[in-house]
């Protein structure tokens, strides 16, 4: 008989895991891109943007569109969730357009040509890359 209390599946079982978790110090670390800073891209006109984390895995990205903000259609090397958090704008898919507002998102799969952008209204999104299906990591 036991003398003590398992409660993870061997050596390192899900509770073990968390348990081990539990004990470590927060990491914590800047983001990326902390302040509100223009999108530095060609084709950006009146977007503001803050990287949160970026990796090979993954990428996190606020973007801020004042009046007639513009990020020009272009294809992308990731897949991309564009998740609309205030406002309302526009976006383009291959060559489909379609108004996005507060609480609703868009997919742009990669290599597909996609823009963004606002009329007379303002918007905030946010911008969540992946690498595309049978790439090992993000393209930047």
């Amino acid at each position: 008989m036991s003398q003590g209390l398992s409660l993870g599946r061997g050596p390192e079982g899900h509770v073990d895991q968390l348990v081990r978790l539990a004990r470590m110090a927060p990491r914590i670390e800047p983001f990326k891109r902390p302040d509100w800073e223009p999108v530095p891209n060609d084709g950006c006109v009146n977007v503001e943007g803050r990287v949160l984390f970026f990796d090979e895995t993954i990428g996190l990205a606020l973007l801020r569109f004042g009046q007639h903000g513009k990020i020009h259609e272009h294809p992308g090397p990731n897949d991309t969730v564009v998740s609309c958090l205030e406002g309302h704008g526009y976006t383009t898919v291959g060559g489909e357009v379609a108004e996005i507002h507060s609480g609703e998102r868009v997919y742009w799969p990669a290599d597909v040509p996609h823009g963004l952008w606002t009329k007379d209204s303002t918007m905030t999104t946010l911008m969540c890359e992946r690498p595309a299906a049978g790439k090992s990591g993000i393209v930047s």
